[in-house]
């Protein structure tokens, strides 16, 4: 449960969610069913960025899917069911400056929600942090 960082206005709501993962996991799922799983997991414009990274792309793909984890535990509590959302219904994109921002499904995730998110990656391991704030 993702623990509620403000608690000075009743009817605001800010929450965290952080997630680490293998770079290597990620390389290999993507190696065994490459078509499969990355349509499982990414949007077509995170498929375009992450392969024009060329040699480090698997860090970029990892980092991804530990935001869109982060992101997940950030908002869990508040869907009436978590298993109604999928891998794509929180796209990680950047922009101009390179920074990466999300874009969520507004049809399965009826808050208006606005979400920062910080992501990181090395050879070995990508991190992402979230935060997500909205009204009750």
């Amino acid at each position: 449960m993702p623990y509620a960082l403000y608690k000075g206005d009743k009817n605001m709501k800010i929450t965290c969610g952080t997630d680490i993962i293998e770079v290597e996991r990620i390389k290999k799922a993507i190696e065994k069913n490459k078509e499969k799983f990355l349509n499982e997991i990414y949007t077509k414009k995170e498929i375009q960025y992450c392969e024009a990274k060329k040699v480090k792309k698997y860090e970029h793909y990892a980092a991804r899917f530990a935001a869109k984890e982060a992101i997940f535990k950030a908002i869990s509590n508040t869907l009436k069911n978590k298993y109604d959302l999928t891998w794509k219904d929180a796209e990680i994109l950047n922009n101009e400056e390179g920074r990466p921002y999300v874009i969520l499904n507004k049809e399965k995730i009826k808050k208006d929600i606005q979400i920062e998110i910080s992501l990181s990656h090395i050879k070995e391991y990508a991190i992402a942090n979230s935060i997500a704030k909205w009204e009750n």
